[in-house]
């Protein structure tokens, strides 16, 4: 479980770094009801994630199961994933994010959830690291009970950098808006700095490890 939770950390970083729900969170926070909005675009999120993770685990899961070597099809689907995100890590170098001014919106909290489960399922496609966070899950070869257990504890450590928007809001009022907004601007700057190498360094290891695998039988991870 230590060897397993080694790899998925970095997985992790990389994958709370992207800024995306940060920004809509921070388009919550300019609702009528910022920290109930804001806790339950969190909440739409991280459910809609949790379950679109079981869901691909499950896929997965089949495909492995219809092979003669159900071993070797996580390890490839690893090299996949590691080739895509030495690509996305070289393309997202040159991409650039704008941000959109803010300004008091209405919003129930109902809508509130389903707008962050939106935003996950639309962002799913693009959610390699999760992906390579699920690959790694499968690879060790953990009970039903354990893995739900393990990939439940990995959206709670995931949500959890992003609950500072509502408890900003409810300690620092109108005022939060402001940071929020600064905490953005730097989110996104990092965001374009670290998500690249990052993304690059997870693609490498996944892609060692493939290889290894492929050569040895036996796995780096």
């Amino acid at each position: 479980m230590f060897e397993l939770w080694m790899t998925l950390v970095p997985i992790l970083i990389a994958d709370i770094v992207n800024p995306v729900l940060f920004a809509f969170l921070v388009y919550a926070a300019g609702t009528d009801r910022p920290v109930i909005n804001s806790c339950a675009v969190l909440l739409g999120h991280t459910l809609a994630y949790y379950l679109a993770g079981i869901v691909i685990a499950l896929g997965i899961e089949k495909i492995s199961d219809h092979l003669s070597h159900p071993q070797l099809i996580d390890y490839i689907i690893g090299f996949v994933l590691g080739v895509i995100l030495l690509r996305v890590g070289y393309l997202s170098w040159k991409t650039e994010t704008t941000e959109q001014a803010a300004e008091t919106r209405t919003m129930t909290p109902l809508k509130a959830i389903g707008l962050g489960a939106v935003v996950s399922f639309m962002g799913m496609p693009f959610a390699l690291p999760y992906f390579a966070a699920l690959d790694q899950m499968l690879k060790a070869d953990l009970t039903p009970v354990t893995a739900l257990g393990v990939l439940a504890a990995y959206n709670v450590l995931y949500a959890l950098p992003f609950v500072l928007v509502p408890v900003l809001i409810a300690t620092s009022g109108q005022k939060s808006q402001d940071i929020l907004r600064k905490i953005n601007t730097w989110l996104v700057s990092i965001s374009n700095f670290l998500m690249p190498i990052l993304l690059t360094l997870v693609g490498l290891a996944l892609i060692v490890d493939s290889l290894i695998y492929f050569v040895t039988g036996y796995e780096m991870f």
